[in-house]
């Protein structure tokens, strides 16, 4: 099993409800995989780890990082080289003079000073603030382009189109800000690589998402559910739609699927 965290599985809030936590002990108790596929960054995981007793592995960054979530530390990478992250910017800032840049590294978080800090961000006390010089001389898990006021799907073929043969880009928040991550590393991807260790097949496998960063998992998975506050993309590409996350709509599904 496999789901999304934020706007999925996490109410609004962020939080894990504990109708919630005790459905993800349905699954462990059934010896079922749970697998946490998610846009956070690995800082950003440890509450989530608390909530489920530290127990299995969480894909980070929209695939690009593997997360041990009992020793909290990172297991495998997938990162966009330097060379690669100074020519992305370099073709974006030419074309989308607007953008304002942030990268998520595997240690770190970095971000140019005219880049709004998210509420997470915020209330973390934020990142380094460096130049784009900085910003861009080392690899990197995930870049990530913010526009003042573009729609995010417009934004998105935007920056697909310019820098698409680079990096794999994506949207999951509701801002118009665009995740890159190395070309070809999806949610979908890194999945897959855990299912083929562990011998399970796609058939096998359940999926549960609300934004565009998971219709890469959602195709990939033999049963795929959206929350009803999903993204329009996600609500019409899945299997089956489920209540929102504030109803605890993935524990709905785990509770009759894991008797």
């Amino acid at each position: 099993m496999a789901t999304d965290l934020d706007g999925t599985a996490l109410r609004t809030d962020g939080t894990v409800s504990p109708r919630t936590v005790a459905a993800f002990a349905k699954v462990e108790a059934s010896g079922a995989a749970l697998v946490f596929v998610t846009g956070r960054p690995p800082r950003w995981m440890s509450g989530v780890a608390d909530a489920v007793r530290h127990h299995g592995l969480a894909i980070c960054a929209n695939g690009a990082l593997i997360y041990d979530l009992h020793t909290e530390e990172i297991v495998e990478s997938h990162l966009i080289s330097a060379e690669v992250l100074e020519e992305v910017v370099a073709q974006l800032r030419a074309n989308v003079p607007e953008l304002a840049f942030s990268v998520e590294y595997e240690g770190g978080f970095a971000h140019e000073s005219d880049f709004p800090l998210g509420g997470w961000d915020r209330k973390l006390v934020g990142g380094l603030r460096v130049g784009m010089t900085t910003l861009t001389s080392q690899p990197c898990a995930k870049l990530l382009a913010l526009h003042p006021h573009m729609d995010p799907d417009r934004l998105h073929a935007t920056v697909d189109d310019l820098v698409g043969h680079l990096v794999t880009s994506t949207h999951s928040s509701g801002r118009s800000l665009i995740e890159m991550s190395a070309h070809g590393v999806t949610k979908a991807t890194a999945l897959a690589v855990l299912a083929e260790r562990h011998e399970i097949n796609p058939s096998q496998t359940v999926a549960f998402g609300d934004m565009p960063n998971d219709l890469p998992m959602l195709a990939w998975a033999g049963t795929s559910y959206a929350v009803a506050n999903a993204h329009p993309k996600v609500l019409a590409a899945v299997d089956h739609v489920t209540a929102a996350n504030n109803d605890d709509g993935v524990a709905l599904v785990l509770e009759k699927l894991y008797r």
